[in-house]
């Protein structure tokens, strides 16, 4: 596994993460036919709360992102903006920031994590190994869950 890092983000890595996300998820989202160059930005950047949001960092350089946002009533958690950049995938990074974050929420009791995901996205696998079961899907999207639990990790 890759050496990585995660600090918190800032305003100032928005742009950084609106370019990462429109490269990772170009190809899923033109095999849905929903690719619009100038949109996968802006929403990103419409969203955008660098308060919930870290930097995934290999050896000092920026590698990727992850968002982990308390819904409105604090039930659960949102994984949201959870990219890796094409040198850095394969080498374990998605897997030990994904079982980290998990410990976090399972701590004190536990907390119920939800995510979608791009049809027909690898990532998928990823968030299945770690206990993701699918709630509902739609045309371009799978809603996943995980119920709260105590530590767990991958198989």
């Amino acid at each position: 596994m890759a050496d990585w890092e995660l600090r918190p983000a800032s305003a100032a890595d928005a742009d950084a993460i609106a370019e990462l996300r429109a490269v990772v998820l170009r190809d899923d989202l033109e095999r849905l036919g929903r690719y619009d160059a100038r949109r996968v930005r802006q929403r990103f950047r419409d969203g955008f709360e660098p308060g919930w949001t870290w930097v995934i960092e290999v050896s000092g350089a920026f590698a990727g992102c992850v968002a982990l946002r308390p819904d409105a009533d604090a039930r659960c958690h949102w994984l949201e903006h959870f990219y890796v950049g094409a040198p850095h995938q394969g080498r374990g990074i998605g897997s030990g920031v994904l079982g980290e974050l998990l410990e976090r929420c399972d701590r004190g009791g536990g907390v119920v994590v939800r995510l979608n995901v791009l049809r027909g996205s690898p990532a998928r696998r990823l968030y299945e190994r770690y206990g993701f079961v699918v709630e509902t899907e739609d045309s371009v999207d799978v809603f996943m869950v995980r119920a709260a639990s105590g530590p767990r990790t991958a198989s």
